[in-house]
């Protein structure tokens, strides 16, 4: 074979061994992120019921890896953006040709934890936490379909991260070995928590004490769950005695306060958001939340309307 047709072949051969080892590469970091923050996925999945491989998903496909800019300079592992109400420390990033406000916190642990509160405090993300835990393939579609992305494909890359890379077993709570030789082979360092965490699992917000309702959860049995009395249950979340919880909900072990913690001092309505909505999002009484913003108790807010969870609205009527 001359040089003149075998040159050809072998600046293709090259092109094929640099691509794969490109490849090797950031699979490789792949697995360095999964290793590095896999733990904070399955603790928040205790605390907020998301599936700890769509956590994961969501972390590794936002943040590419850790290295992005908004990872590497704002702490922002997700992409959440500021948004009316946030009054933590901000970061301007050039987003879909516009100087976009985003979210900077001072950890990726709390990137973490707001990702949570997050989903968990709107609306429009409510029914995903009535899906199966395991049901992975929901959630990525979900959250597309609720609009966390304008990427048409979001769904499917979401999907496509959670089965490369076996996420799946941060959800099944299974003993997992660890990462094989063979990159296709690899899966999740054994690092899970051993046993079936409790399915009532305490955590706090404005410091008190809640659980999330789990699917099939009522007052009845949280009572036995918690060692707690109905009417307790019923107080601390002020609950009519006419209904009683559902999956997803957040329900108070101790009375809510009277504002919300420094971080959130107002809230921007979005649609089907309601005054009890967000009292108990905030843990707030909602008396209080009432007083603060002026309003005639049982009136309902309207979308894009600020709610002021601290202090007293300017100009109250």
């Amino acid at each position: 074979m001359t040089l003149r047709k075998t040159l050809p072949f072998l600046v293709s051969l090259l092109f094929v061994f640099q691509s794969v080892a490109v490849i090797a590469q950031a699979d490789s970091s792949y697995w360095d992120y999964i290793r590095k923050w896999s733990r904070a996925a399955i603790d928040e999945m205790y605390y907020s019921k998301i599936p700890a491989s769509i956590t994961m998903a969501q972390a590794l496909h936002e943040s590419r890896y850790g290295t992005s800019e908004l990872a590497v300079k704002a702490n922002n592992h997700f992409g959440i953006k500021c948004q009316t109400g946030w009054d933590g420390r901000t970061y301007k990033y050039q987003d879909d040709d516009a100087n976009t406000c985003f979210r900077h916190y001072e950890s990726a642990a709390q990137s973490y934890r707001d990702h949570s509160d997050f989903l968990m405090s709107r609306p429009r993300y409510a029914r995903l936490f009535q899906l199966d835990p395991y049901d992975y393939v929901g959630w990525a579609k979900g959250l597309k379909e609720c609009g966390y992305a304008t990427n048409p494909a979001y769904a499917t890359i979401l999907i496509k991260l959670v089965e490369d890379y076996k996420l799946y077993q941060l959800d099944n709570k299974q003993t997992v070995v660890e990462p094989m030789n063979s990159i296709s082979d690899r899966q999740i360092p054994n690092f899970i928590p051993d046993g079936v965490a409790p399915e009532a699992k305490v955590s706090n917000r404005n410091r008190i004490k809640f659980v999330v309702a789990a699917r099939g959860d009522n007052i009845k049995s949280l009572t036995k769950k918690l060692d707690m009395k109905g009417w307790q249950i019923r107080a601390y979340n002020e609950i009519p005695r006419n209904q009683d919880l559902k999956a997803g909900q957040i329900v108070y072990l101790q009375p809510k306060r009277r504002q919300s913690e420094p971080s959130y001092s107002r809230h921007t309505v979005e649609k089907g958001e309601t005054m009890y909505s967000i009292s108990q999002t905030y843990g707030i009484r909602i008396k209080w939340l009432y007083k603060r913003n002026g309003m005639k108790f049982g009136s309902q807010p309207k979308p894009g309307q600020e709610i002021w969870l601290r202090g007293m609205k300017p100009n109250r009527r």
